[in-house]
């Protein structure tokens, strides 16, 4: 089992903290977020931590669609987490919310789309650039430093 952190994953001799911006949307773009699917979502998601090693952060819905900020071993891939997301979220959907099926046509929950981006707890995507950059360079002693000390 993976030692958790504020910060960080351990697993084995490996740390991780590499956070995913993730955003789906429901099939049609059909507005059917509520109060009652909300909830049904963010206690399937709530439960990814101990059982898939998934930490979602936050989640932020909008009327068709919904925004999560998760980490996750490196082991599983972008997309692996995403289709595990959206397959046990529809189902349970639909499980609690059967007249949901009717909705959506096809029995579909989720778009086959999605975004995803990787987001660093240490800087955005100009500190790490300017952190390689001047990698190696001793005689620059404003060095931009990536871990603080």
């Amino acid at each position: 089992m993976p030692k958790i952190t504020d910060r960080n994953w351990y697993w084995h001799h490996n740390v991780s903290e590499c956070y995913y911006h993730i955003q789906l949307t429901i099939k049609y773009r059909k507005k059917l977020f509520d109060p009652v699917v909300e909830k049904v979502v963010v206690d399937v998601l709530s439960g990814f931590r101990d059982r898939y090693y998934i930490d979602v952060h936050n989640v932020g819905f909008d009327k068709d669609h919904v925004h999560l900020l998760c980490r996750f071993l490196p082991k599983y891939s972008g997309g692996q987490v995403i289709r595990m997301v959206k397959s046990i979220t529809s189902q349970r959907v639909f499980k609690e919310l059967p007249s949901l099926e009717q909705e959506l046509w096809g029995g579909e929950f989720w778009t086959d789309g999605y975004y995803i981006s990787t987001i660093s707890g240490r800087g955005d995507k100009n500190v790490i650039e300017r952190y390689i950059e001047n990698q190696g360079r001793a005689e620059d002693v404003k060095q931009l430093r990536l871990f603080e000390t």
